[in-house]
């Protein structure tokens, strides 16, 4: 089930994140951020996680993609599965939550940069109405020394 996240949840969602670090395709950072840090960048609001049997297993949260006032609106988006439980429509639970959410909290625009090579991230993102709007080529190294694209995909609330 959907739930909005909670700091107690932070163990669980470093967990996930830290496979996505490992993995080499889901982000550039290396280092997986403490809480304070991790809550001081992204939005107070729009932040769920996916629990199955007591356990958490995919979250999602935004955070802005500009400090000017103009793109207020405009924020991005990170979405991450437990490697053991991807597959079988978290991605999509969370990723509709967080729209239906967002769009209530007057955001209009969500973005999303993602690995060219991450074709999941980039099929979930397709299945719930995001769009492509572009790409990054050759943008920055992944953890391993190679160089990687980013696809750009967004979602228009209006």
């Amino acid at each position: 089930m959907v739930r909005e996240m909670v700091a107690s949840d932070w163990t669980r969602v470093a967990e996930i994140y830290k496979q996505g670090l490992e993995g080499g395709t889901a982000t550039f950072n290396t280092v997986c951020p403490s809480f304070e840090e991790w809550d001081k960048s992204h939005i107070k609001t729009c932040r769920f996680v996916y629990e199955e049997d007591g356990v958490v297993v995919g979250w999602v949260a935004i955070s802005p993609s500009s400090s000017r006032c103009a793109y207020k609106g405009c924020v991005e988006m990170s979405i991450y599965v437990d490697q053991n439980y991807r597959g079988h429509g978290i991605g999509t639970s969370l990723v509709k939550a967080l729209i239906s959410q967002s769009v209530k909290e007057g955001f209009w625009s969500i973005y999303s940069a993602i690995f060219s090579i991450n074709k999941a991230s980039i099929g979930l993102h397709k299945k719930c109405g995001f769009r492509e709007i572009g790409y990054r080529e050759r943008i920055a190294k992944d953890r391993f020394g190679e160089w990687q694209n980013t696809t750009l995909m967004e979602y228009r609330a209006s």
